[in-house]
């Protein structure tokens, strides 16, 4: 088999499998408007350039690069309930993971700004 086509094989095999194994999963079954009403903390983690755009009334705004120090001003407590989006539901996913990492025991994985303003019917 001629090398070329053996690497590009091999490079979207690699493809494949980090895709699978990186995936990020989606908070699906969680009512996120009543969480919202009854006080959790809803946070954009896009950049501010993103969020300035568009956004959810009432979302703060800290990136996933800095979540794991803004988050300490945010919520005062580590059972807080918060709920994370973005673009595609990959840096939330990311978020999530972080702030689970530091502590944090009730984070939603929302996934995108499509999907929460289709969530909340906005």
């Amino acid at each position: 088999m001629d090398s070329t086509i053996r690497n590009i094989i091999l490079f979207f095999g690699a493809f494949i499998l980090l895709k699978f194994f990186l995936r990020t999963k989606i908070d699906k079954d969680v009512d996120v408007a009543a969480l919202i009403a009854s006080g959790a903390l809803l946070v954009d983690v896009r950049t501010s350039g993103e969020f300035s755009g568009s956004h959810i009334k009432g979302a703060i705004n800290l990136p996933v690069s800095s979540i794991s120090i803004g988050i300490k001003n945010k919520a005062k407590t580590k059972t807080k309930s918060i709920i994370v989006y973005c673009h595609s539901g990959a840096r939330s996913g990311t978020a999530k993971k972080i702030l689970i990492r530091e502590g944090y025991t009730n984070v939603i994985n929302a996934g995108s700004l499509h999907r929460m303003r289709a969530l909340l019917g906005k």
